[in-house]
């Protein structure tokens, strides 16, 4: 048994990411036993992939720091990979029994993060193939891969930014724009429409909804990332801002809308390059915006 670490003491779309090597990891190496050091925020997230053999929880304190490296030192790893680049995950590899590791600089922003992944492939000795983009099919055996006629539209805390960054261009739209705009992707496409929400709903989702009277138009609350997951890989396009949803729309390559801001310090190229059948727009006012999206749905 060829024991593989890796950290990733971040968020969901973080992990997302490490699931490429994952995957690769395990196509490559049949005998490998994949340990992965979570945060509290993706813990519950990871322990749904079959492909992960074994999930630590990491919370960042002192007492907690020695017990996961009691914990980890049982191991001989033959490769760690600090993917978070986190300082405290290099300090807990330090006391680790291992062949080699690789930690990654998340800061480093001139090259891609699928280009740094591609990189610990190769020196692994491993080697890459496009079936690996594809790690969320194999996570439920008895998925159906048949894709519904249906649309989602994510309507998160990043379409306002009264609860997200106040710096970005304003995208909210008022009541009478949204509404025109759930009609109009409708009449574009005569598919069915699912309003998904992250973790509080806008109150703009709970007044609009009545006003539709559209029984193809839906608003669904309260999903955790994995009921979300199994929403967005039934349907054929995902309208949404950049978010962790977005690595998901990606690795079951369907069609998806993704809003961004321009970001010079951190741009959305090195996280989106390895996406497929991706159509990303800048946050503008939500007129232009509407008008955009709406010219992207075939």
């Amino acid at each position: 048994m060829n024991k593989y670490l890796i950290f990733r003491t971040d968020r969901i779309g973080d992990f997302l990411l490490s699931m490429i090597l994952i995957k690769n990891i395990k196509r490559n190496d049949k005998n490998s036993y994949i340990i992965v050091v979570s945060s509290e925020k993706n813990y519950a997230y990871i322990k749904t992939f079959t492909l992960v053999d074994e999930v630590i929880k990491f919370r960042p304190n002192l007492i907690d720091r020695i017990k996961v490296i009691n914990k980890l030192r049982k191991h001989n790893f033959k490769f760690v990979i600090v993917h978070d680049g986190k300082k405290r995950s290099n300090f807990i590899n330090f006391f680790l029994n291992k062949n080699k590791t690789f930690s990654v600089n998340n800061n480093e922003i001139n090259t891609t993060h699928f280009s740094k992944i591609k990189k610990i492939i190769h020196l692994m000795d491993f080697t890459f193939d496009t079936s690996d983009l594809d790690f969320l099919i194999f996570k439920d055996l008895n998925l159906n891969l048949n894709k519904k006629n249906l649309i989602i539209l994510h309507y998160d805390e990043k379409w306002s930014n009264s609860t997200y960054i106040s710096e970005y261009n304003d995208i909210e739209p008022d009541q009478h724009q949204l509404i025109n705009f759930i009609k109009n992707i409708r009449l574009k496409s005569n598919y069915e429409l699912t309003i998904t929400t992250g973790v509080f709903t806008p109150i703009i989702l709970k007044s609009m909804i009545l006003k539709i009277a559209d029984p193809k138009v839906k608003l669904v609350e309260d999903l955790n990332f994995k009921e979300l997951e199994h929403i967005v890989s039934q349907s054929k396009l995902l309208i949404s801002c950049h978010g962790a949803i977005s690595h998901v729309a990606s690795a079951y390559n369907i069609k998806q809308i993704d809003i961004i801001d321009v970001n010079k310090q951190n741009p959305y190229s090195n996280w989106t390059d390895h996406f497929r059948n991706y159509y990303p727009i800048y946050r503008k006012n939500f007129k232009n915006l509407s008008t955009e999206i709406l010219n992207l749905i075939i």
